[in-house]
């Protein structure tokens, strides 16, 4: 992705620029790093530069009267700060480019770090970065670590955070990326300075990793919502003249929330049955996955969160049952009614009914435990803590152990309902049998992938067993990595 256009790094180097790993000092003092902007985001970088051990220089057009700035920090007018450092950091709106026009000569040969945005797309006819390197031709220009707010660098939420970076220079962005990753971020190269309008419209984005995963749990939420209307509402008033329309608040919706949550739990691990018997059928690992596959893998974690906010919405909304003013009046009622009868002849118990409860209640509450303890460990504060094996183990040993407990849940709250007449409403499956059918395909791929002669065959793959191929495997690696 490192294409180059433009200059050439040898016409850079005949231009006078200096490049080399920022953090060799060639004395005991600090490496000097300067920027442009005394604003909030060039405070802020310039307090976790000096926290990592640089020394910081601010321009500015007013460097009598800029603010507060870093303890530890100089400030300067832009020319002299410019002279004091290779590598600037400019800090600053597209529309203040233009003193940068005017100090070029001071400018010749730095490297400039172009760390703007833009309010929405499309605003000019030309990137940020690419304006500036037109302004200041002599200068290599840089555009990087844009993605980065103010409140992120004030508090120190950097480590393994990525950032992209695109310029012309080669030995301009290994500059800058030796620097990135020093404070602790992951640097990628999206090439020349034609990526710096991508760049820019990164933090434009709205939780584009959430859009697959919010969209799914809308979709599903809305169809067994209207679903479950029809079937116990509405068949209630047509075919029972019975208006419980006052459901829908709370028995309704606690009907919806376990079911979109065990759905959501299930495709969190369908893609990876899926892909798993997409690397059987290639007899290989080399081979990408078709997009829809890729995408959807992409954001299981973000599926699984979701799963557990309804799988909590569902735990609330149970334990404010007994409080509801229809719950309380039954149960008033049916006292009273005993006693207007002279009911004293204790009701019979039931064994069988009395297991099925207490098991439905202690899978149930088994089930949530171990959805949190997948939901905590998915989160990058937690899961960091861990090494690859123990997040491996939790996400998909405990993750599909999960599944079988929170679909066993489902399957006997219907143990004795599956057969009865009465449970299909205008010949309608209830809606935790529907829930039911995903998790239960997903729980027998899972089974068929742990066969012993499925699971050799897939130890053999990923192990490499392609080697025994070296021509096509070098054709395959050269088409699709």
């Amino acid at each position: 992705m490192s294409v180059m256009t433009g200059k050439s790094e040898e016409e850079m180097k005949q231009n006078g620029i200096s490049l080399h790993p920022l953090d060799v000092a060639a004395g005991p003092e600090p490496e000097l790093l300067c920027i442009f902007g005394t604003g909030d985001l060039g405070r802020s970088l310039g307090l976790r530069l000096l926290q990592s051990g640089y020394g910081v220089v601010y321009g500015s057009r007013r460097p009598n009267s800029c603010g507060p700035l870093p303890q530890g920090a100089q400030v300067m007018t832009h020319a002299e700060a410019a002279q004091s450092s290779n590598l600037i950091f400019i800090c600053v709106h597209r529309e203040h480019y233009e003193f940068l026009a005017t100090m070029e000569h001071h400018l010749k040969g730095k490297v400039l770090v172009d760390l703007s945005n833009n309010l929405k797309k499309g605003m000019y006819p030309e990137a940020n970065a690419v304006y500036m390197q037109r302004l200041v031709p002599s200068a290599a220009v840089v555009k990087g670590l844009n993605t980065l707010s103010a409140w992120a660098l004030q508090n120190e939420l950097l480590a393994g955070k990525q950032v992209f970076l695109c310029g012309e220079s080669g030995e301009a962005k290994q500059a800058v990326a030796h620097l990135a990753t020093k404070l602790g971020l992951t640097v990628l190269d999206k090439g020349s300075l034609s990526a710096a309008r991508e760049l820019e419209d990164f933090p434009l984005k709205l939780f584009p990793e959430w859009r697959l995963p919010l969209s799914i749990a809308v979709g599903l939420s809305a169809f067994f919502f209207f679903y479950l209307l029809i079937r116990d509402v509405i068949y209630a008033y047509v075919e029972k003249k019975n208006d419980i329309s006052y459901r829908i608040m709370v028995a309704l919706a606690n009907k919806v929330f376990p079911i979109v949550a065990l759905v959501m739990l299930s495709l969190c691990y369908l893609p990876g049955a899926i892909a798993a018997f997409f690397q059987l059928y290639r007899g290989t690992k080399y081979r990408r996955f078709p997009n829809w596959l890729d995408r959807w893998m992409l954001c299981r974690k973000q599926m699984g969160l979701v799963a557990l906010g309804f799988a909590v919405l569902h735990a609330i909304y149970t334990f404010i049952i007994p409080i509801r003013y229809s719950f309380r009046h039954k149960l008033i009622s049916g006292v009273v009614d005993e006693v207007k009868n002279n009911k004293t002849t204790p009701s019979y118990f039931d064994n069988t009914e009395a297991w099925g409860t207490d098991s439905f209640i202690s899978l149930g509450i088994l089930g949530f435990f171990l959805f949190v303890l997948l939901g905590l460990t998915s989160l990058p504060s937690v899961g960091g803590y861990l090494s690859w094996r123990e997040f491996n183990f939790i996400q998909s040993k405990l993750g599909h152990l999960t599944l079988f407990i929170c679909t066993a849940h489902g399957y006997i709250y219907g143990w004795n309902k599956f057969l009865r007449p009465s449970t299909y409403k205008w010949y309608t499956p209830p809606g935790y049998m529907l829930c039911l059918i995903v998790p239960s395909v997903v729980l027998v791929l899972k089974l068929l992938l742990l066969l012993p002669c499925v699971d050799r065959a897939l130890t053999r793959i990923r192990q490499g067993w392609e080697r025994t191929q070296p021509k096509e495997m070098d054709e395959i690696k050269s088409t699709n990595l």
